[in-house]
């Protein structure tokens, strides 16, 4: 099933007797979902971008690609930098908006700038009943009631399919660096980002790569902001040894996609957790690569079998994100917390026809 319309796609969730597995670019499949496939290809276009106004419109089929290509012929971008995953993953095809804001992709910036969630404005969405729901709007704070544009974001389809999204869109910088420490174990590591995010010089990436013995910081900006910045962030980090100074960019696109286990058989599991906490968890884990992001906050694991039952009981969230191993994808979630899920899926899909399965 293809709609090009959105009043198609609502007559089909009336009419679907079954199952339906929502599919946009098909470039992420994380989770177990079941169903006959829901495909928003065909709803596809920029139906408003107002660059003065820092406001991007588009249908949730949408490619990208072509977003970031329209963005880029403004100087402006996506601030919080979505991983694509078919570079972990090994899948074809072509992301679009409407799975990335169904996932809440975000990357790298994150930790300076906030997730993907925190950029939406509104988004029109079809529930289980077939009703077309709209939320939002096109500024900020133009929410009122439930703010249903959250709670969408991040809900991997299992709440309405979503056919519309509308977001806040950042300019471009001028330049980057990246600061570069070597040879830290973990502890040392996240104490030296710690350090670097406390500090007054904007730090838009913290990562760490054990494997090559490299803690990297980036700043962003005008080219003499940059400048200032790294000298004086190269300072606070003297105690923790000598910092070297790159302006490599695709540093970072690396560390977003996880490039380092893209071609390593085994399970890949994404580790949240307070930073703090990280080194002691890996050292749990038995881990065959380990790929540290915002500021140890973020954790990618290659290892295979249960993590969960390695770590035992820890404050935080793991799931697998590529691999077989017969445990839930998504951290089994807390009573009172399911209980809260299930009953938020009851009033937006009562049949349970959306991605039965997915959080599972």
């Amino acid at each position: 099933m293809t709609p090009e319309t959105e009043d198609a796609l609502a007559q089909m969730v009336v009419a679907a007797t079954g199952p339906l597995r929502i599919v946009g670019g098909g470039t992420r499949p994380v989770g177990r979902s079941t169903g006959a496939a829901l495909s928003l290809a065909g709803m596809t276009g920029i139906t408003l971008y107002e660059p003065g106004a820092l406001t991007l419109v588009a249908r949730a089929g949408t490619p990208l690609a072509e977003i970031e290509a329209a963005l880029a012929a403004e100087n402006q971008r996506l601030a919080f930098e979505p991983m694509d995953h078919r570079v972990l993953l090994g899948t074809t095809g072509a992301p679009t908006i409407g799975g990335m804001v169904a996932a809440n992709v975000s990357g790298p910036r994150r930790i300076a700038v906030g997730a993907c969630r925190d950029f939406m404005l509104g988004v029109r969405f079809v529930d289980g009943a077939g009703q077309i729901i709209k939320n939002g709007g096109r500024v900020m704070k133009n929410v009122t009631g439930y703010d249903l544009v959250k709670l969408m974001t991040g809900s991997y389809g299992t709440l309405g399919v979503l056919t519309e999204v509308s977001l806040k869109v950042m300019p471009n910088v001028e330049t980057q660096v990246t600061l570069v420490l070597q040879g830290l174990d973990d502890a040392r590591a996240v104490a030296a980002m710690a350090a670097a995010m406390s500090s007054p010089f904007e730090v838009t990436g913290a990562a760490h790569d054990p494997a090559a013995g490299r803690t990297m910081l980036r700043l962003e900006g005008f080219a003499a902001s940059v400048d200032y910045r790294a000298k004086a962030l190269a300072g606070v980090l003297a105690p923790f040894g000598a910092v070297a100074i790159e302006d490599d960019a695709t540093i970072w696109a690396a560390i977003r996609d996880v490039a380092a286990f893209a071609d390593k058989p085994g399970d890949v599991w994404r580790l949240s957790v307070k930073p703090s906490d990280a080194p002691a968890l890996v050292a749990k884990a038995g881990a065959r690569g380990v790929i540290y992001d915002w500021a140890g906050g973020l954790v990618w694991l290659l290892c295979d079998g249960d993590l969960r039952a390695r770590l035992g009981d820890f404050a935080g969230h793991a799931t697998l994100v590529r691999g077989t191993a017969d445990v839930p994808v998504f951290q089994p979630e807390p009573a009172p917390i399911a209980a809260l899920a299930a009953g938020l899926r009851a009033k937006f899909d009562p049949r349970g026809i959306f991605n039965p399965g997915m959080m599972g």
